[in-house]
Order: structure tokens, then C-alpha cells, then sequence
């Protein structure tokens, strides 16, 4: 009797602890803190008795995690702001398809601007809208003396040479979107003479997207690329910062899926619901979050003067995820190796670049031709780039960067030397073209 009564006690005790362990939901996420645990507060306080786990990781170490635990997932929810992100999760299997309850998704439009809000299969569904753009400091740049900015193409002023701030794509995912959008906006090569002349006017590069707001909000820096809502709830904290959207950007839908096989799908189900409800929605005009909810009427409803993209003409940039999907490895790794690592010699060679400009501007009655060739030559070789978009996007090269193969290794090498010779010769030719001018 007392060993049927044991196995019995032992059984109630496993069903129990499975029980325990089912009313909870596993959330992968790179959001803030500060978002991340309000919704955890209220969406705790509206489903009793499911507590809310946060596993907090930069976007592509989240997309990692998944790739690695897909034979045994740990997580139920995947929750970040890159759209590519969920492409590429998708495209691998990795995301379970859902229906919300009609009554919800009949109040969400099915695009913003040309955007889909929602993955048409079902995998994703967007809950906030996002945009890209710029951030500063008023009393920083006063102090200074520097204009705010107005466009990505600002950047690359003389006069913003330290002053800068971003954080690499390869640490975050929104980063990683805005260097796609500035790709896409002003296609490959222009584009990366964009961020290579604007990263060596970057004072630093954060490891995380959060380092960003805080260096400008702190005053270290002046400028920063940021994803809107940090300007936003910076803002409506009372700080003294602006944020501007650049005429050429993109605003795209900050996105939620459940995971494959997830541990807890009916757990995971009611997250979703709850993120694309009215209530849900609301949370996001939280001055600690700032972000855009996807139901176009509840901006009547929010702060006064909240930017609605709904109405506003934001965008400029038709983004395509599929083409950032592709390449994302590519492009993260490609501006690790010839911005993020090689970050002195880029900003030195800038550095050298203004200096022998303004030296040239203030020179008169001299044969200049020869110091302006080479300050010509410097500028060419600090905004090449080691290799073209069809590379970027080509297969082999795509599938080494998933593999991280020989073959990556070998090109990351290459395109750091490439770089890091480039710069030093732009350093030299550039320092060469101010003597000539004094």
C-alpha cells in the first residue's frame, strides 16, 4: 500500500510540476528593459497565474538561439524589431503559423505605407510600427555649435567629425535595419561612401543599440542613429532631445511570432492576442516606451502631437526584407570588418581627409591642383568598398556566413586588409595634401 501510495504521490508531484511549467511563456527578446517589463507586468496582471520568462539577447544572437534549440525548443515567443529577422526564421522553418481572433486583425490595416503589417502566411504579426532616423542633444550641440541634422546624407559633415554615435548592425538588429535602409536608399556603393564617411566621423560604435540614446541623452556624444521610440520616449521623459526621420527612410512593423514546437503554445497564443488587442496597444503610448501602435484609431487616443504613420508622409524608402534577409550576415560582418574593427584608422583618415579641406579652403594665391587630387584620392579610398551587392547576395558567399566556414574567415580577412590599407593610404595622401596647402 505505501509504495502504490508513493508512485502515486510521485506521480501527482511530476503532473503538478508540468502543470507549473505550463503556465508560464518563454520570451526571447533584444527590446529595453523598460518595454519589455511593462508588458510583462500587464499582461501578468491580465492572464493570472502565467508568468512571463524573458530571455534577453541582441536580435541575431536571438535568431542563433533559435537556430541552435530547434530540435528542442526552449522558447515560445520571439520578439524583436527587425523585420528580416522573422524572414529569416521563417525561410528556415523556425516559426509556427497562428490565426488571431478575427475581431482583433479586422481593426489592424494590412499595410503601412507598402509595407505589409503582417506576414501574409501567418509565421509573424506586427504590433508596433517602427522608423529610423536621428537623435540629439540640444545643449550638446549648442555647446558645439553644430546644426541639428535632417537627413543621413548630414552625416558625413566635416563639422560632426566626433560628435557621432551608432551601434553595430552585427550587435543589433535595429542598427542592422537602418544600414539596410541606407543601402537600399541609396543603393550599394553609394551607400556604404554614406556609412563609411559617416563612420569615421562616429565619435564611437556602442555594442548595443541601448548605448546609443544613452551617450546623447548623457550629453558624450551629440548625435545619434537611432530606431524612433528611443527618441520618442526620451522625449516624453522630459530629456532634452530631438528626433527627426530622414526624408529617405523606411517604417516597417516591429514584429512577434510564436516559435515552432514551442513548449507552451496556448500561453504563447494569448501573448500574441495580447500584443495586437486595444489594450496591448495602448501600452506602447507609455512615456518609458514611445512606440507607434498598429491600430490606426487609437492615435486619437494617445499624447497630444504623437506622430500617426498612418497619416504622416513617412518613408521614402519601399523596404525590401526579403533582399536584407538574404544578405543580413553579409552586411553585418562586411561593416564589422571595414567600419566597427578598423574604427580608429577610418576616423584618423577622415580626420586627415577634413583637416587637409579646411587647410585647402584657407589657402590662397597657391597652384592647389595637386593637394585637391589627393584629397580626392584620399576620399576615394575611405568610402570603397571590398566587394558589390551581387556578391553580397551571392549564394555561396550567403551559405559560408550561415556555415561561418574556411571560406568566411578568408573573406573577412581579406576585406580588413583591404580596409585597413585603404585607410592608411587615405591617412598619408591626405596629410601630404595639408602641407602642400599651408
Amino acid at each position: 500500500m505505501q509504495h502504490s501510495a508513493l508512485i502515486v504521490s510521485l506521480f501527482l508531484v511530476f503532473a503538478l510540476g508540468k502543470s507549473v511549467c505550463a503556465r508560464e511563456v518563454v520570451i526571447v527578446t533584444s527590446f529595453p528593459k523598460e518595454l519589455f517589463e511593462t508588458y510583462k507586468k500587464t499582461f501578468e496582471a491580465k492572464n493570472p497565474g502565467i508568468k512571463v520568462i524573458i530571455n534577453s539577447k541582441q536580435t541575431n544572437a536571438g535568431v542563433t538561439y533559435l537556430r541552435e534549440t530547434r530540435n528542442k525548443p526552449e522558447a515560445d515567443i520571439f520578439w524583436v524589431s527587425a523585420p528580416d529577422a522573422f524572414q529569416t526564421l521563417k525561410n528556415e522553418g523556425l516559426l509556427e503559423k497562428y490565426s488571431p481572433p478575427k475581431e482583433i486583425m479586422a481593426r489592424i490595416p494590412a499595410r503601412v505605407g507598402k509595407f505589409p503589417i503582417h506576414d501574409p502566411d501567418g509565421t509573424y504579426f506586427g504590433f508596433a510600427i517602427s522608423g529610423y532616423g536621428l537623435m540629439w542633444n540640444r545643449n550638446y550641440l549648442r555647446g558645439h555649435k553644430l546644426q541639428p541634422p535632417k537627413e543621413w546624407t548630414d552625416l558625413i559633415q566635416p563639422g560632426y567629425h566626433g560628435h557621432l554615435v551608432i551601434s553595430a548592425p552585427s550587435r543589433s538588429g535595429t542598427t542592422h535595419l537602418t544600414v539596410e535602409v541606407i543601402l537600399q536608399a541609396y543603393g550599394w556603393d553609394k551607400g556604404w561612401a554614406l556609412l563609411l564617411n559617416s563612420g569615421g566621423n562616429m565619435g564611437t560604435i556602442t555594442e548595443r543599440s541601448f548605448g546609443v540614446p544613452e551617450a546623447v541623452i548623457s550629453g558624450q556624444y551629440g548625435i545619434g542613429v537611432v530606431i524612433d521610440f528611443f527618441g520618442l520616449s526620451a522625449i516624453s521623459s522630459g530629456q532634452p532631445v530631438d528626433f527627426a526621420y530622414p526624408s529617405l527612410t523606411s517604417v516597417v512593423p516591429a514584429s512577434v511570432a510564436i516559435v515552432k514546437s514551442a513548449p507552451n503554445p496556448q500561453n504563447a497564443r494569448a501573448f500574441v492576442n495580447y500584443l495586437l488587442s486595444e489594450a496591448g496597444q495602448m501600452v506602447l503610448f507609455s512615456p518609458e516606451i514611445g512606440r507607434l501602435p498598429v491600430i490606426p484609431e487609437l492615435y486619437a487616443k494617445g499624447p497630444k502631437d504623437y506622430p500617426n504613420p498612418f497619416t504622416m508622409k513617412l518613408g521614402g524608402v519601399d523596404f525590401d526584407d526579403k533582399l536584407s534577409s538574404g544578405r543580413r550576415d553579409v552586411v553585418n560582418s562586411l561593416y564589422d570588418h571595414i567600419i566597427t574593427f578598423r574604427h580608429k584608422d577610418l576616423k584618423d583618415a577622415w580626420g586627415a581627409i577634413h583637416k587637409a579641406e579646411e587647410a585647402l579652403s584657407k589657402s590662397k594665391g597657391k597652384d592647389l591642383g595637386r593637394a585637391r587630387n589627393l584629397v580626392a584620392d584620399a576620399k576615394k579610398l575611405s568610402s570603397q568598398v571590398p566587394i558589390n551587392d551581387k556578391k553580397a547576395s551571392d549564394k555561396e558567399i550567403v551559405n559560408a556566413f550561415k556555415a561561418k566556414s574556411g571560406f568566411k574567415a578568408q573573406l573577412e580577412t581579406e576585406w580588413e586588409n583591404f580596409a585597413r590599407a585603404n585607410y592608411a593610404k587615405a591617412r598619408e595622401l591626405a596629410e601630404k595634401a595639408a602641407s602642400l596647402a599651408r
